[in-house]
């Protein structure tokens, strides 16, 4: 046969006479449902566009129509493992482009053919598609929240009133955590105050003469702290952390219209991080305040939360730690 023939001329797929057959390569693209359709890495669309085939076992794939819009024909299937080695064979690259579960079952194919040691396997590859930027597990916890909110009989019938005694509860729990040193606590905590914030903002959308949401929640936190941190954002300078607290406190009674140091100090909260707070801002407006000379519990407590605060304690944590000995003396005495 003459080698320039065309029966000597391999088909596409096929190895030149001669030669081993190429045992091909598998592509495995994943991709996040967290960032956008179509927002694919450069190695993924060089992948796609190079493959010999690209498949796809899910017909409702949020990134089909991007890719056939880039000209990329996407077959829906799903092959066995055996199958798609096959469909390698000749030196081919096919594509894989993953569900939102990973395609398990194909891989663990694939792993135990080539635990065989009986077939020439192709060069497989994963290939992230797109990443995942940080904080996107937010946007989970947003989508949860919503369906909860919807089929839940419990959730669906709260209100913000009714939840502000959990949000108290777990912002002392969170504290507790920090406290004990507890990391694991610690995380936990930090879920559970997520958690109100997000379903506080849930509830909100529903309010017919003022609705919002948790992006105006956190456009408006973003926007709060671009405005008093200017030393980061801006031209302003802060060397110390004291600089620091001066201009936010000053930026913030610009922004409130206050007249007075004491607005905006929620009265509501435990007296002595209340008296701490009134000293703080006194001390922080350079006001030489003297304490009433009247005796009893109530002004010696304040006396003692004015000098906690001067010494940079937290009377609150400070009594806290202290009512946790007094608990442990009375648990030895007990046993």
């Amino acid at each position: 046969m003459n080698a320039n023939s065309p029966e000597a001329t391999p088909r596409p797929g096929q190895a030149a006479p001669g030669t081993a057959a190429a045992p091909g390569r598998i592509v495995l693209l994943t991709t996040s449902h967290r960032v956008a359709p179509g927002l694919l890495s450069w190695p993924a669309w060089q992948a796609l566009h190079a493959a010999d085939q690209v498949l796809c076992a899910d017909g409702t794939h949020p990134q089909l129509p991007y890719l056939r819009e880039a000209g990329i024909t996407v077959d829906e299937a799903s092959p066995a493992a055996q199958e798609l080695v096959d469909a390698c064979a000749g030196g081919r690259t096919v594509v894989v482009v993953a569900t939102g579960e990973g395609e398990p079952a194909l891989t663990d194919g694939l792993a135990r053919l080539a635990g065989t040691g009986r077939v020439d396997m192709p060069e497989l590859e994963l290939l992230p598609a797109s990443y995942d930027l940080p904080g996107a597990r937010l946007l989970d916890l947003v989508q949860v929240m919503d369906r909860i909110r919807a089929e839940c009989p419990w959730s669906s019938r709260q209100t913000h009133k009714g939840l502000a005694k959990y949000g108290i509860e777990e912002a002392y729990e969170l504290v507790e955590a920090i406290e004990e040193g507890d990391r694991d606590e610690l995380r936990e905590e930090l879920g559970d105050v997520l958690l109100q914030v997000v379903f506080h903002a849930r509830i909100a959308e529903e309010d017919l003469e003022a609705p919002f949401s948790i992006d105006d929640v956190a456009g408006g936190i973003v926007a709060k702290l671009i405005h008093r941190h200017p030393h980061v954002f801006g031209d302003e300078t802060a060397t110390t952390p004291e600089e620091v607290k001066e201009h936010w406190l000053r930026t913030k009674a610009v922004e409130k219209q206050r007249t007075s140091i004491t607005e905006g100090i929620p009265l509501g909260q435990p007296g002595l991080a209340l008296a701490a707070k009134l000293a703080s801002r006194a001390r922080t407006a350079n006001l030489d305040i003297p304490l009433p000379p009247v005796e009893g519990i109530g002004y010696d407590l304040l006396a003692l939360a004015v000098r906690a605060e001067s010494e940079g304690v937290d009377p609150e944590a400070a009594l806290r730690a202290a009512a946790r000995a007094y608990r442990d003396a009375i648990r030895e005495t007990e046993g």
